[in-house]
């Protein structure tokens, strides 16, 4: 509806903020360095780790096409499913204990968006200068020297993410093999596809909607409050003592330079009090501590605190004391349980695997000399990388033997499925379903050994 149609009194309102370019401003401090310490050591772990061999392979290869993940020395299958579910309720519990001692940790330092989008900043500054600069070339007209320097940005940008998107499918195709594709633009329609999807995504995210996805694709922002109370430490604007904002007699410790607001990376004012925008990355604290060291008054006001910290007027110590609270507690118990346990799980894991299938077109049958014989067939999957052999023995019911062969032979890290031949003497058993056992061990190497469970059935 046009603003001349509408009825008289009725005002036209969008129901979406224009988007208004944020500049962030460089700043230097003690978050600032964890920041980018944070940032050298994901990166490293992220572009390194594929490039790392491991008995003569990747070290970390997540092999979908043979459905085998490589982490290191072990190998896991399909069937360790319950070891991705521990890493994901690992990876849950530990976003709420930090929540709940320290805020949006996470996002502030490690969130790979955080991470980009300072990495892509780091290179806007490099090329475009600091964040007057950057304003008055986006106010400039078109001109040869901003096309070129908008080139050279994007370029680089784009170089990254391209890297980005090859990197991350080298932990699919290994990133040995995937280079010399690369190289000679002989890649495959899938590896293409993700390198040039992930880069897009980098590129995108990072580069251009930056504080977007934060503010309004990251469903994080919307229920971190869940998870806040009033011990919770957040970055807090001590009101009581910087106000009233300015200069001279009678002022607070604000100078109201706007500091806060130029560093923050999505563009809101931490004076205002918390808000979902706010993303734990702690810059107008060092930003604000730059000024106070200036101007000559103590540092923190902007800081780390709590609300009853500054309700009741608590001590650090006093702080810190209650941050150990019980759903603290509880969080910290419960995750250094599944820890523990998943720890000792992958100590003791079995490298052997033995699923035990019965063949349905031979249930049962009745062999020379009266002999009653079952049909199985077991998949057995040798999870270590060395060859090793096997040897299948049954057991269960009087007389129950294997005519069958019952030892075989597997390369390392491969699966392979056997016929296996049981059979029992006459009147060894009733008429039914009788349970067996089948133990499949490695030959020379104790504690290597599944035992399976299956019914035999006699007619």
């Amino acid at each position: 509806m046009k603003t001349s149609d509408a009825p008289a009194g009725l005002v036209e309102q969008s129901l979406y903020e224009v988007r208004k370019t944020i500049h962030p401003r460089a700043v230097h401090g003690w978050f600032a360095a964890w920041r980018w310490a944070l940032v050298w050591a994901t990166q490293l772990v992220f572009y390194g780790t594929p490039w790392l061999q491991w008995n003569e392979r990747q070290a970390v290869h997540f092999d979908i096409v043979h459905r085998k993940f490589y982490i290191f020395g072990l190998v896991f299958w399909p069937q360790d499913i319950i070891y991705l579910t521990v890493l994901l309720i690992i990876s849950a519990l530990s976003l709420f204990l930090f929540t709940a001692v320290a805020g949006r940790l996470w996002c502030g330092f490690a969130c790979p968006q955080t991470v980009y989008t300072e990495i892509f900043l780091w290179i806007e500054r490099k090329i475009e200068g600091d964040r007057a600069a950057r304003m008055r070339l986006d106010a400039a007209p078109l001109s040869a020297r901003k096309v070129g320097l908008r080139a050279a940005k994007h370029a680089v940008w784009i170089a990254l993410a391209l890297w980005t998107g090859f990197t991350f499918v080298g932990y699919v195709t290994p990133i040995r093999e995937l280079w010399q594709e690369v190289v000679t633009l002989s890649t495959g329609p899938w590896e293409t596809f993700w390198i040039l999807f992930y880069g897009f995504a980098t590129y995108g995210n990072a580069g251009w909607m930056r504080e977007q996805v934060c503010k309004y694709m990251c469903p994080y922002a919307r229920f971190q409050s869940a998870m806040f109370d009033k011990d919770t430490l957040i970055i807090t604007y001590d009101r009581e003592r910087g106000e009233p904002r300015g200069k001279g007699e009678g002022k607070g410790h604000c100078v109201d330079c706007s500091i806060c607001v130029q560093v923050c990376p999505t563009g809101i004012d931490i004076r205002d009090g918390l808000q979902y925008e706010c993303i734990g990355c702690a810059a107008c604290i060092d930003g604000c501590n730059q000024v106070m060291e200036k101007v000559g008054y103590p540092k923190g006001l902007i800081r780390y605190s709590t609300t009853h910290a500054m309700e009741e007027k608590l001590t650090r110590a006093q702080m810190f004391k209650r941050a150990l609270r019980p759903r603290v507690l509880l969080y910290s118990a419960i995750l250094g349980g599944i820890v523990v346990a998943a720890g000792v799980s992958l100590w003791q894991r079995v490298p052997l695997k033995v699923d035990v299938i019965r063949d349905r077109a031979a249930i049962a049958r009745e062999v020379e000399g009266g002999q009653i014989e079952n049909v199985y067939r077991l998949q057995i999957m040798n999870t270590a990388e060395e060859e090793r052999n096997y040897y299948v023995v049954v057991s269960g019911l009087p007389g129950i033997h294997m005519t069958s062969q019952s030892q075989f032979e597997l390369d390392g890290a491969s699966s392979r499925m056997v016929t296996v031949r049981v059979r029992i003497g006459p009147g060894a058993a009733q008429p039914g379903t009788h349970p067996i056992q089948f133990q499949v061990s490695a030959v020379g190497i104790a504690g290597v050994e599944v035992r399976e469970k299956s019914v035999f059935i006699v007619r």
